[in-house]
């Protein structure tokens, strides 16, 4: 078979318009239930992708690009038709940071049917495809044509459809993202310039002024960081299932209106432990920023960071005592295809606190792998199976939605038990520290709503259930804070905003950077005066 690279750019592009677009069409459908502009929205999709052809791929470039958009796209086309995501840089982003384990949790039969069919196939059809090399004049010409026969016809169908495009770029932005290869292919270029390309930013030093306030007695505070808990499943913020039955035995204080920086880890955990709030968060910036956990270990607080989901994201790359878990090989909660159960994370924690400087204060971090999909399954012991049928696949959209909410309610039944597990733990210590525990959640999760799982929704347009994440607290009797008081303060809304200097107040640090209108529990401390 023999084409011009022209004609095979056409090709192409019509094959990802018709084969690769099925869910774009799907929702802009639902939103415009007009079959003409369908037609016509496709005309413009297919020319957007012949002119863009058209301009970057030549005849070293034609066959190697396409091949690879051709499997890519094909991917893509099975995420968002399975778990209704978005590739948007942000997405991009935490596919990177993602270890091989949770990758491999989305692993399927049918991801690479789709791969196949979208995919290899048209990527065998190219590969055997003879092109055509024009006279270089002749290759101009045909581009040109294309390119202006595209911009025309693009021009033309804007013209005959203007009330209805308008809407559809005015009204319906998100509609876009579900374009296919385009938008991932912007925000690739987007992702590559903004790591890559653009100058990095100097590193900037914070809180140089911290130092630790003068303490009777020195606290222990172990911070919980969960993962995809939204509060809405949590049976102390009124959820009909009672999926926290041993915290609430406890007297914890609940956050149910604390709301998250992001809708995935890779931006929510850096985010959190930065001190920019969410509205002027950068990946670049908070990455050539210390963090709350540098200004910590410059004031002398012994630090410990213990990871079992997927790393710390750089916000602890700079303290002496990081330990990751994810590739643990401890025989009674790991196993080497599923990585371990956060249980592992208490394994010789009471001999690292004994063996350090108990003359200053401790602060730990336990980084939980807690409700992380779409293998909900694997996420807790059998034990922990209370609720019942659970969806035993990563193929979220091939069960029963009451099976994938059972799959990820046990997740935090499990995630109650590690909460009872540090407030016992601290408890233990009680006689040397103030013992503290502050549990927050990275973002919350969708379980099929709208079609839509998991998480990593661009925020703007992200569902309720993915920016609510869930958050609570406990203390020891002696560490200075006012429950009561504050399980009134509670009630009122807070966000990931608050954490840097909560955390700076929770741990006696003193420094200018320090903001006690953000500081959480700053109204409570038996110390300070009630406002």
């Amino acid at each position: 078979m023999k084409q011009t690279q022209t004609k095979v750019i056409l090709f192409s592009a019509i094959f990802f318009t018709l084969f690769d677009n099925f869910i774009f069409f799907s929702k802009t459908y639902e939103v415009f239930q007009n079959i003409p502009f369908m037609i016509g929205i496709g005309i413009v999709l297919t020319s957007v992708m012949v002119l863009l052809f058209s301009l970057i791929l030549n005849k070293w470039t034609l066959k190697p690009i396409l091949i690879i958009l051709f499997i890519s796209s094909g991917a893509v086309s099975y995420f968002m038709q399975a778990y209704g995501v978005v590739i948007d840089d942000k997405m991009l982003q935490n596919m990177l940071e993602t270890d091989t384990k949770e990758a491999g949790d989305l692993l399927n039969i049918t991801l690479f049917i789709y791969i196949f069919l979208l995919g290899i196939i048209p990527s065998i059809i190219l590969y055997k495809t003879k092109i055509i090399y024009q006279p270089l004049k002749k290759e101009i010409i045909d581009r040109l044509k294309y390119i202006i026969g595209s911009m025309i016809i693009i021009f033309i169908t804007l013209f005959i459809f203007s009330k209805t495009f308008t809407s559809f770029f005015r009204e319906h932005k998100p509609l876009r993202y579900y374009t296919n290869p385009t938008f991932y292919i912007y925000n690739i270029g987007k992702f590559i310039n903004q790591r890559y390309i653009k100058k990095p930013l100097p590193f900037k030093k914070i809180g140089v002024d911290a130092k630790l306030k003068n303490t009777k007695q020195q606290k222990l505070i172990i911070f919980v960081l969960g993962e995809a808990a939204r509060y809405d499943h949590f049976g102390l913020n009124g959820y009909e299932r009672d999926t926290t039955p041993l915290v609430s035995k406890e007297n914890i204080i609940n956050f149910p209106k604390l709301y998250s920086c992001g809708t995935e880890t890779a931006v929510s955990v850096p985010c959190m432990f930065s001190p920019y709030d969410r509205t002027e968060y950068k990946d670049a910036k908070a990455k050539s920023t210390e963090s709350v956990i540098d200004v910590l270990n410059r004031a002398g607080v012994n630090i410990l960071w213990r990871d079992n989901d997927s790393g710390d994201k750089k916000v602890a790359s700079r303290i002496k005592f990081y330990q990751d878990f994810n590739h643990d090989n401890n025989s009674k909660y790991c196993t080497k295809k599923d990585g371990c159960l956060d249980d592992v994370l208490f394994v010789g924690l009471q001999k690292w606190i004994d063996e350090v400087n108990n003359s200053k204060p401790i602060f730990i971090v336990l980084h939980t792998k807690g409700s992380h999909g779409p293998a909900y399954y694997k996420r807790y012991p059998k034990k922990f199976e209370k609720f019942k049928p659970v969806c035993k696949t990563n193929q979220l959209q091939n069960c029963k939605q009451q099976e994938v909410v059972n799959g990820y309610d046990n997740t935090i039944l499990y995630t109650d038990y590690i909460l009872d597990k540090t407030i016992k733990f601290l408890k233990k210590n009680e006689n040397k520290y103030a013992v503290g525990m502050y549990y927050m959640a990275d973002h919350g999760e969708s379980l099929g709503e709208n079609g839509i799982y998991l998480h990593g929704y661009p925020y703007f347009i992200a569902p309720e259930a993915q920016k609510h994440p869930a958050s609570i607290a406990w203390f020891g009797e002696n560490f200075g804070i006012n429950i009561e008081c504050m399980k009134k303060e509670a009630k009122n809304r807070f966000s990931h905003d608050n954490l840097f200097s909560t955390i700076l107040g929770l741990v006696g640090v003193d420094t200018k950077i320090y903001n006690p209108k953000k500081d959480i529990f700053k109204k409570c401390y038996n110390n300070e005066k009630k406002e």
